[in-house]
């Protein structure tokens, strides 16, 4: 399965949303890099997981000491290089790293952040700083469920336990204090049906990566259109095309 996903993400190592035309509407008011700058300060060292290409961090992330930021795709590290070119004054450094297999000293990073990637609780809690802080966003079952109705599948759809509650308890396993869960909702509202189209090929909202069959240009491109336009007639909106987003965050301290 990890194989998959890697194979997945380095397919899509242009990870740039810049161009898809999209207004968010936020539901609640949980914030991931908020929560990161109440944690930090500018010498703090900390650690992002599944950085990406690396657009994010280089536009949000809290000025602070040092940030290593790492991802499991080689390609994606190489886009976010790419774009660390128009951040001179961040000091950033990428780095590919898979998240299970974290190959840094006991408690060196004053905080982790992960955000929509997998995490070995066990392993972040070894390199965090005594009083260092986890600070996780990620994707819910729920989120895009009405779009995952229409195809009858997606990412988690047929999980028995959603993803927030299996970190939570993970975290909580770990040997965190101060553990505390919250529900992110947001309203995505997209101006065409291009645009839409272009977030399904990028993010693996519709599928389930232990059941790819290792035909990854066919896959990206296999989104049913039939389908496809019965959601945009059900959810187009004077705003756009609706997409509900149902997001996660966790904050917990060593």
């Amino acid at each position: 399965m990890k194989e998959n996903e890697l194979e997945y993400y380095s397919k899509v190592a242009n990870w740039d949303f810049s161009q898809i035309k999209c207004e968010t509407e936020k539901l609640t008011e949980w914030d991931y890099f908020e929560e990161i700058q109440k944690h930090t300060n500018e010498k703090s060292l900390c650690l992002d997981l599944g950085t990406g290409g690396g657009e994010k961090v280089l536009k949000r992330y809290p000025k602070v000491g040092m940030l290593v930021a790492t991802d499991f795709s080689k390609e994606m590290i190489y886009t976010a290089k790419e774009n660390a070119k128009n951040y001179p004054e961040r000091n950033i450094k990428f780095g590919v790293m898979d998240n299970l297999e974290m190959k840094f000293p006991g408690e060196i990073f004053d905080l982790v952040s992960a955000r929509h990637t997998k995490i070995d609780a066990k392993q972040i809690y070894d390199c965090l700083t005594k009083g260092g802080t986890l600070v996780v966003r990620g994707v819910d079952q729920k989120d895009c469920w009405e779009l995952k109705k229409i195809f009858g599948k997606g990412q988690g759809y047929r999980d028995k336990k959603a993803i927030s509650e299996k970190d939570y308890e993970d975290i909580v396993k770990a040997g965190f204090s101060n553990v505390k869960k919250y529900e992110i909702l947001m309203n995505e509202y997209f101006q065409t049906e291009d645009d839409l189209m272009a977030l399904l090929l990028k993010v693996p909202i519709l599928d389930d990566f232990s059941e790819i069959d290792g035909d990854f240009d066919k896959h990206l491109k296999s989104i049913d259109h039939n389908l496809f336009k019965e959601y945009v007639k059900r959810f187009k909106t004077e705003k756009g095309i609706l997409l509900e987003r149902v997001l996660y965050g966790i904050v917990a301290q060593k």
